[in-house]
């Protein structure tokens, strides 16, 4: 496995991380525990060093898995999670963000118990909360690194001001944003402020939400606790039109002998050295054929082409829904 610094932080990883969300969240039913622990072993075996997981997700199973599928792995790897909204312990929901000082150290050593550890190498605001200004959030985050129970502070889907105002306070190693063939929004400010200031990308939802892999059309059926049901981009309508998009990337797939999911990892990949994917799986066949990618080096020729093909076709469908549109770009 190939390995890639964050920035110029210091912290390397494996160039392509594993999101667990999916194991116990977001995607229909939670999978069996023991067939998961037993896949995040199978990828710390094939080289994996980087595991993204967050209070959230669950809430408190995903945390809660990835601890005891690791724990005995502790030292080969590199875990993040998050922190930043409030979660209702009547209904286990999300109810609004919550950066406030006192919240970050609660969850904090919450996190550390579930993740059997005694530190968090990479803590990130899951989403910018309006109420408590950035730099009280970076202050806390620094207290919390020099009290040795994180290593490094991240932001999720923060806008460049904000990264900009954090980072003066207490260095930012990284920020984890959707970014893939299919949304690109990064490219607009984001990636430049990054190599700016020497802050890594982790890049997550690199295939679409599994769009990109080629295995959905509009027929396609999501189980009810399926996230993807609340999504515009993935309503059938929007699947069908987004059809010719996962076509383009077939079609040079095709010729490079290699899967669409390859194509749309070694496309992110050779975007910038500093970018790590974190795409999700339940299945080690999955796991195994996004490894490959790693290895995959397209030419400059193949990277012209591909940039000429997408342009070509419109994407269809917001990313999410307005609510959740609001929480991201602050």
């Amino acid at each position: 496995m190939r390995m890639r610094k964050l920035g110029k932080s210091g912290l390397e990883v494996s160039a392509l991380g594993f999101g667990c969300m999916g194991m116990s969240a977001s995607y229909g039913l939670p999978h069996d525990k023991s067939e998961m622990v037993s896949l995040l072993r199978a990828a710390v075996e094939r080289g994996i060093t980087f595991f993204d997981t967050a209070e959230v997700y669950g809430p408190f199973t995903n945390e809660q898995l990835v601890g005891e599928g690791l724990e005995p792995l502790r030292d080969k790897v590199t875990i993040a999670t998050k922190f930043g909204f409030k979660i209702d312990p009547a209904t286990g929901k999300q109810a609004g963000t919550d950066s406030r000082p006192e919240h970050i150290k609660e969850v904090c050593d919450a996190s550390l118990k579930r993740l059997k550890t005694d530190h968090i190498d990479l803590f990130y605001q899951h989403r910018v909360d309006p109420n408590v200004p950035i730099e009280d959030v970076a202050g806390t985050v620094k207290e919390l690194i020099q009290q040795g129970k994180v290593r490094h502070f991240g932001l999720s889907e923060a806008g460049v001001k904000t990264i900009r105002r954090a980072h003066k306070v207490q260095p930012v190693t990284a920020v984890q944003n959707e970014y893939s063939l299919w949304w690109r929004e990064p490219e607009k400010e984001l990636l430049a402020a990054l190599e700016e200031l020497g802050i890594g990308l982790v890049a997550y939802s690199p295939l679409g939400r599994g769009f990109l892999t080629g295995k959905m059309d509009e027929n396609t059926k999501f189980d009810s606790g399926d996230f993807r049901n609340l999504l515009p981009r993935f309503a059938p309508e929007a699947r069908k039109a987004n059809q010719p998009f996962v076509e383009t990337v077939g079609r040079i797939a095709a010729r490079k002998k290699a899967t669409p999911a390859q194509i749309a990892l070694a496309w992110l990949l050779a975007q910038k050295p500093w970018i790590v994917p974190i795409p999700g799986t339940t299945k080690l066949n999955r796991l195994e054929e996004n490894i490959a990618a790693v290895s995959l080096d397209l030419t400059r020729d193949d990277l012209r082409e591909i940039e000429s093909e997408s342009s070509k076709v419109k994407v269809h469908g917001d990313r999410y829904p307005e609510q959740l549109q609001r929480l991201v770009g602050l």
